[in-house]
């Protein structure tokens, strides 16, 4: 079943009226940087049902998904959607679109993306495993290898184990501002 999306100035619209529950589903980091007013987080590692019926409260109307490209939205709203909740939509673009809108938003303290973490560590990861490989003992070349093929994995499959561990790490985890 396909995911409906909303243009995020379709989604502000609708929630200016009273229409519907924002929910965002990045990391605590990523939406203590910026974030659309009034959205409520509720990560994807711990996005279920009851989680989105405790932030919607009494509110009534759809559930509109947000995250930073949309991707994560997408596999929240099939998550959601196989609980039995329909009225959900995925806002195209994510907060990168909302932001380029021009659209309000909260701004917190900045942080280093998952994506930029996971090509950080990736990086380093290889340039160690390459290192240790070429001054100490051949066998370290098998972790350059093991890299290359986790990110090959991550590409075909959209499933990065290395960006499901950072986004578990302490400092991703502080929603705080």
């Amino acid at each position: 079943m396909s995911n409906p999306t909303l243009s995020p100035a379709e989604v502000s619209a609708a929630l200016d009226s009273g229409q519907g529950t924002l929910v965002d589903v990045r990391t605590p980091a990523e939406f203590r940087e910026v974030h659309a007013p009034g959205a409520q987080l509720v990560p994807l590692d711990v996005l279920d049902r009851p989680a989105v019926e405790a932030v919607r409260g009494a509110k009534t109307g759809p559930v509109y998904l947000l995250c930073a490209s949309g991707i994560r939205a997408t596999k929240a709203a099939e998550k959601l959607r196989g609980t039995g909740l329909e009225s959900v939509f995925v806002v195209a673009g994510g907060t990168n679109a909302w932001v380029a809108a021009g659209l309000p938003v909260v701004r917190g303290r900045k942080t280093i993306s998952i994506e930029r973490q996971v090509r950080i560590g990736a990086g380093l990861l290889v340039l160690t495993g390459t290192g240790l490989g070429w001054f100490v003992q051949r066998n370290f070349f098998i972790l350059a290898g093991l890299v290359g093929a986790g990110l090959v994995f991550a590409g075909v499959t959209d499933i990065c184990g290395l960006a499901i561990v950072l986004a578990k790490a302490p400092w991703n985890r502080s929603g705080k501002t």
